[in-house]
């Protein structure tokens, strides 16, 4: 909308008159002074008609086309009549002057500072070549491809930089996303947050999965010895949650699988340590929904076993499904981005969890019990603190507790890994969907943890934490303490 007073009120004008009824509206100028976002309830009919007259007018933005921007000095003469000149060389360019600066008393009293948004790279050519005709230019940034607009176009720039993350999208699809995201951004302002600070976050989100693809891959590796014929190898990746894999006689078995978008790495990782390729894999387990947990699943061949519940907030694309933040915008629109940025796909060939027939262990339902190996588990059903459809592993005879996100071992993070995971606690303000649940849960795994230790103290071993990231550990005085010794893995060396 144009940056005059009363714009506002005539676009809610035009919506008011076609019955439509206001349900969100966010306007900051600090952020994009020609911007704003309406979410309005009507009729299909009435909808289409309000489209109609907003467009005429101007002020309906339904493509999201690559502006040039461009920044120079130019020298006018000190004259009557020569600021007016200049300028109609930029009107007749269609350009839209985003800065302009000139003081005849200033340090260049003949120089003009102009910055220009402009639709048409050959718009800017003709342009120039109209303005060196008649004046001295001084080119500072030319820029074609949208990467270096100006502020005043806010989001159309940050249009081209989610293109450089989910790839050439069509502007339908981008405009809907930009939507969402100006929804958490109001939310979040709402609560105290910079919006400046929420874009950076979900750009940066994108822009450190990018940057640890390919040569930027690396992985903390450990290899345990569980029994004479299993071994189980935890892998750390650079973002998101760690990838387990149980090496059999019979089969190589997946617990979580990582983010899609790594799925060529991983692979890559596997064959180096003599793990055999994905697709050999016997069977895959999924803990929850989260897509560093299961957003690699439609990229394997094996049966994936997961929980209903994990279906359900993979069909609704909101990682609040089924708790009681599930109207929570900031959850359905974080689960949008991250999916995109992370290339989730969901498993096709998935094999679910009977639902629980009473037995417990400590406070929570066993779902199941399978083997690996000669290891034999119990899938225990989760509260839902951190996700619904959330499950743990448990092998109390040999000692291992795979505890997904309940547990996590911070300490043994290392700082990019930090920041990353802070990334996601900012932009939706707790990873754990129902906080107090979440730690009842973590309470009752150390707890059950601590038991298993006094079980098996007598034979020199321990209850090994499968965390959903970080080192598998140990407790140690009531906290998590890394398990043995890592190695570094690094796809550039």
């Amino acid at each position: 909308m144009p940056d005059r007073p009363g714009a506002l009120h005539t676009a809610a004008g035009i919506v008011r008159r076609y019955g439509g009824n206001i349900n969100r509206i966010h306007y900051d100028r600090r952020i994009d002074a020609a911007t704003v976002f309406f979410e309005v309830t009507t009729d299909d009919a009435a909808y289409l008609r309000m489209k109609d007259e907003l467009s005429a007018i101007g002020y309906l933005q339904e493509t999201l086309r690559t502006l040039g921007f461009l920044k120079f000095y130019v020298y006018v003469p000190n004259e009557s009549g020569a600021l007016d000149e200049f300028l109609t060389y930029i009107t007749a360019s269609q350009a839209n002057i985003a800065y302009i600066d000139f003081d005849d008393r200033g340090k260049h009293p003949g120089r003009l500072k102009v910055s220009l948004n402009v639709e048409e790279a050959g718009t800017v050519d003709h342009l120039l070549n109209r303005l060196k005709s008649r004046y001295r230019l001084e080119i500072i940034e030319y820029d074609t491809t949208g990467k270096h607009l100006d502020d005043t176009v806010f989001y159309v720039r940050f249009a081209q930089e989610l293109r450089e993350l989910i790839g050439n999208a069509e502007d339908a699809f981008l405009m809907a996303l930009l939507h969402d995201i100006n929804h958490i951004v109001q939310e979040l302002q709402d609560r105290g947050k910079d919006p400046r600070e929420v874009f950076e976050s979900i750009l940066l989100t994108g822009r450190t999965l990018q940057a640890t693809l390919g040569e930027g891959f690396y992985a903390e590796v450990q290899r345990i010895a569980i029994t004479d014929t299993v071994d189980l190898f935890c892998f750390q990746l650079p973002c998101g949650g760690n990838v387990y894999l149980f090496r059999t006689p019979d089969e190589t078995v997946m617990v979580d699988t990582g983010y899609g978008i790594y799925h060529r790495d991983i692979a890559a990782m596997f064959a180096h340590y003599g793990l055999g390729d994905l697709q050999t894999l016997g069977r895959v387990f999924i803990t929850h929904a989260d897509a560093d947990h299961c957003g690699g699943g439609g990229y394997l061949a094996a049966p994936v076993c997961l929980h209903a519940g994990s279906v359900e907030i993979i069909r609704e694309a909101n990682r609040a499904y089924g708790s009681r933040s599930e109207t929570s915008v900031l959850e359905e629109v974080y689960t949008t981005v991250i999916n995109l940025f992370s290339e989730f796909r969901s498993p096709e060939d998935a094999v679910l969890f009977p639902a629980a027939p009473g037995e417990k262990r400590s406070i929570f339902p066993v779902l199941d019990r399978i083997t690996i190996g000669d290891l034999e588990f119990e899938v225990l059903e989760s509260l839902g603190g951190h996700l619904h459809g959330l499950f743990y592993l448990v092998c109390p005879e040999h000692g291992l507790l795979f505890s997904s996100d309940t547990l996590i071992n911070f300490g043994s993070l290392d700082e990019a890994r930090g920041k990353y995971n802070a990334l996601a606690d900012f932009l939706v303000t707790s990873v754990n969907v129902d906080s107090d649940r979440a730690r009842e849960e973590r309470r009752a795994l150390l707890a059950m943890a601590a038991d298993i230790d006094r079980d098996l103290a007598a034979s020199g071993r321990r209850c090994l934490i499968c965390c959903g990231h970080g080192a598998v550990s140990v407790l140690s005085g009531g906290r998590l303490e890394q398990y043995g010794e890592t190695e570094h893995y690094s796809a550039a060396e």
